[in-house]
């Protein structure tokens, strides 16, 4: 349940970042689901190995190179799907990091719920 909660929290942002115009397009809800489930994979499959691939770029950028390797995972999903675009470099770069931003705070509100059996912790 609380898998199912967090994808559709997570399109849900999705369909939000569309509209602060910083050049992200999703087309209908059904299409930010989908952008969502197949970021989700691009960050659980390819990221790591681009991770573990850039290393040496990433330690001497004090870990600034995973901004763009984020980026980069994320212009992957919008050149996969027709219903999710991405404008360029810049957009993927600012979505990213507030897509991020949004599913730390999602993240920690399922928590919460979700937590001793639904009851709120104090």
């Amino acid at each position: 349940m609380k898998l199912i909660a967090r994808w559709l929290l997570l399109a849900c942002a999705l369909v939000l970042l569309t509209q602060w115009d910083i050049g992200l397009s999703v087309r209908s809800f059904g299409a930010a689901l989908i952008a969502a489930f197949v970021i989700g994979l691009l960050n659980a499959v390819v990221r790591p190995l681009l991770v573990i691939l850039t290393l040496p770029v990433t330690l001497m950028t004090l870990g600034l190179f995973l901004f763009v390797i984020n980026a980069l995972t994320f212009q992957m999903a919008s050149g996969l799907l027709e219903g999710f675009q991405v404008s360029g470099f810049g957009g993927a770069l600012l979505g990213s990091i507030l897509y991020s931003i949004w599913g730390l705070v999602i993240d920690l509100a399922l928590e919460r719920v979700f937590s001793r059996g639904g009851a709120p912790r104090a």
